[in-house]
């Protein structure tokens, strides 16, 4: 069975060759980590494709920008293993009418890739450096429909909901009641959910009226979801 991680991890050597551009190894990425992995959305792999990894890593990280691994971002927090911001995207079956919730901005990456395809992204960190950094990297016309707040995820995005989808790209013991509050009739929201630094299940819920619905997918590892201090 294979855990796929979004915890920081040690490791020796990059995932590219020595001269190769960075669309060059952002397009390998794409076929040898994604699409060879069974992600399939052509609307997805456009997206990997076009956002630039390496604009969201430390400068020290950026050799290792498009290897299939996590990376350090700081703060205790990582950029997740392409192939996972991949897959979490395909199962939100994504509409370019949405508007999507993130919690857990980190770098930023997972939010630039949403604003490739979709309406609006609403991100939120709880980490205010973070937040700062990518509310940076997310200038420019390319992401000018992401919205950037540095506030505590559990409650989600009151004012600007109900969401079509939502994402959570850190993992949770339980789902957070106003999240679902927060998707509309008809939504989908993925988590990760299980014991901090332990095995986690993303967990895919959809709404319907009344009726919430969870479905158990592939087994995970992701830095805890981080709660302000009270």
């Amino acid at each position: 069975m294979r855990i796929l991680s979004c915890l920081c991890i040690l490791f020796l050597s990059g995932n590219f060759l020595p001269g190769e551009d960075f669309e060059r190894q952002r397009i390998r990425m794409v076929k040898t980590q994604i699409e060879s992995q069974g992600v399939g959305d052509k609307v997805t792999l456009a997206a990997l494709t076009q956002v630039p990894r390496h604009h969201f890593v430390p400068p020290e990280m950026i050799k290792y920008a498009y290897a299939d691994r996590p990376l350090p971002i700081g703060y205790g927090q990582t950029i997740s293993q392409p192939y996972i911001v991949a897959y979490m995207t395909e199962q939100l079956r994504l509409k370019p009418n949405f508007r999507v919730l993130e919690i857990g901005t980190g770098s930023g990456y997972q939010a630039a890739v949403l604003a490739q395809i979709v309406e609006k992204v609403y991100t939120i960190e709880i980490v205010s450096e973070l937040a700062d950094q990518a509310r940076e990297r997310l200038k420019g016309p390319a992401y000018d429909n992401v919205s950037v707040k540095h506030a505590d995820g559990f409650f989600g995005w009151e004012e600007a909901a109900p969401f079509d989808a939502i994402i959570v790209t850190a993992a949770a013991e339980f789902i957070p009641p106003p999240l679902i509050n927060q998707l509309k009739d008809g939504g989908r929201m993925i988590i990760p959910v299980g014991s901090p630094f332990g095995l986690q299940r993303l967990i895919v819920i959809t709404k319907n009226g009344d009726k919430v619905k969870t479905r158990r997918l592939i087994p995970v590892r992701f830095v805890p979801f981080t709660r302000r201090k009270r």
